[in-house]
């Protein structure tokens, strides 16, 4: 099992920036892909970035890259997703999540989820 813990989430102005942790614990040895997903009230979770572990290769969504970056501390055992020129549509509840599955790469089902940070952009 992997246990995963989010923070940073808050209140910032359109084109303000924030930073998210994602602290992961437990069978984190096993683990071959890190990933943000994020969900606006009335819609569906959709995904935001990846990491692959091994390599520490990204990979976004159309409508972030450029804007968001995810990366990783190996020894704090953490994944972060700095967000840039937040716009309004940003606004959602953002999930880490972890796989060990290749399948997982980059944006197939998950394995591990935390509970959800919000973040809120104001116009």
């Amino acid at each position: 099992q992997v246990q995963l813990v989010e923070s940073g989430g808050g209140l910032v102005q359109a084109g303000g920036s924030l930073r998210l942790s994602c602290a992961a614990s437990g069978r984190t040895f096993s683990t071959y892909v890190m990933g943000w997903f994020r969900q606006a009230p009335g819609k569906e979770r959709e995904f935001v970035a990846a990491l692959r572990w091994s390599d520490s290769i990204p990979y976004y969504a159309n409508s972030v890259r450029g804007r968001f970056t995810i990366c990783r501390d190996s020894a704090k055992n953490t994944v972060y997703l700095q967000m840039r020129s937040l716009k309004p549509e940003d606004t959602a509840v953002y999930f880490c999540a972890a796989s060990s599955r290749t399948s997982s790469w980059p944006r197939g089902q998950y394995d591990y989820w935390g509970q959800g940070t919000q973040v809120t952009v104001s116009s």
